[in-house]
């Protein structure tokens, strides 16, 4: 079972029968000879991470959780309050909602400069055949480009969203909203004082990273279900239909990030740590308090700090319109849908 890869196998691409447009606009990725959709730089990120996961399993390592299970606060809106209010003519919401999601996809492509501490000087462990040894041989960087796109003229989800987002509204319908300055946690203090700071910088960036990844996999449902609803759109159903299928390409695009960062994650906590104080401590003991108050924060707390905030301006935003009454009556009754 092959554990160990170049920077140029990690971010090879497959070789692609035809490329991948949209808009106008060259995007990342490529069409099979069927037709099929694949995903860039995946011609080995995928066996290269699989592997690597039946290595942890193999050692009897756990992989961590992160699935959308974990996120026990309802979106909001939900899908039926936002077909609601598109029906009701209040769009605007919906499309800063992708604009937003393409510019915040836009600086991911950061992820492609940054270099992750070496990993080996604390883990007692040889880590050679592992996703940690690998994050500055090509995961990191193609994850950045994924993102971002890279430094051709070819788009990554950035441009895939605002194509989402033209199909059905047209180009410059709304002015472009400004994103929030961060979608993921910020600790105040350290939480992990048994290791370098450096190390405890990675870490939780990744797990904060995974966590991201974890509630865009709710939103590409919810995306992909109001696009789908046949009585919103209608004079552009067959974009609508469209877009749902560009959605469906960025979700599969974002599988192996999930992947590779359950992996990374997954291979600290199951190895043995050096801490700063020359103690050798499991790094599950390092790891899972900071996880726990990292998944809590995403799945309750954001929602609990966000939501009221959110829902005075969506209340704001149906009262200026005419029956803004009675369509916030409804859109308050279907909370519950």
């Amino acid at each position: 079972m092959k554990l160990t890869y170049t920077r140029e196998e990690i971010e090879a691409e497959h070789e692609y029968a035809t490329p991948h447009i949209e808009c106008g606009v060259k995007l990342h990725g490529g069409f099979s000879e069927d037709g099929t959709y694949v995903s860039p730089r995946t011609r080995n990120r995928w066996q290269a991470i699989n592997n690597w996961q039946r290595h942890l399993k193999d050692r009897g390592a756990e992989i961590v959780e992160a699935t959308g299970d974990l996120l026990t606060e309802p979106n909001f809106p939900n899908i039926a309050q936002q077909v609601w209010l598109l029906k009701n003519g209040i769009e605007q919401g919906f499309w800063n909602s992708l604009t937003v999601t393409g510019l915040i996809e836009a600086r991911g492509k950061a992820l492609a400069d940054v270099t992750a501490p070496d990993f080996q000087k604390i883990i007692v462990e040889d880590i050679s055949e592992t996703s940690l040894a690998h994050m500055n041989k090509g995961l990191l960087r193609a994850h950045g480009w994924d993102e971002g796109g890279d430094d051709t003229d070819t788009g990554g989800h950035d441009v895939m969203w605002f194509a989402v987002r033209d199909l059905v509204f047209g180009k410059d319908k709304y002015p472009i909203p400004e994103p929030p300055a961060s979608i993921g946690r910020e600790k105040k203090e350290r939480e992990m004082e048994r290791i370098p700071p450096e190390y405890e910088g990675l870490i939780s960036f990744l797990m904060n990273l995974l966590m991201i990844e974890v509630r865009a996999e709710r939103a590409f449902d919810f995306y992909e279900k109001v696009l789908g609803n046949e009585e919103v759109f209608t004079d552009r159903r067959k974009e609508a239909a469209h877009a749902t299928v560009l959605v469906n390409r960025i979700r599969q695009d974002e599988s192996v990030h999930v992947a590779w960062l359950l992996s990374a994650i997954s291979e600290f906590r199951s190895f043995t740590i050096k801490t700063v104080s020359g103690e050798e401590v499991n790094g599950a003991e390092i790891l899972d308090p900071v996880w726990g108050r990292m998944v809590y924060w995403h799945a309750v707390e954001m929602h609990e700090t966000n939501r009221p905030i959110n829902t005075e301006l969506v209340k704001k935003t149906i009262l200026a319109t005419e029956n803004g009454e009675a369509i916030f009556e409804q859109f308050e009754a279907l909370a519950a849908a």
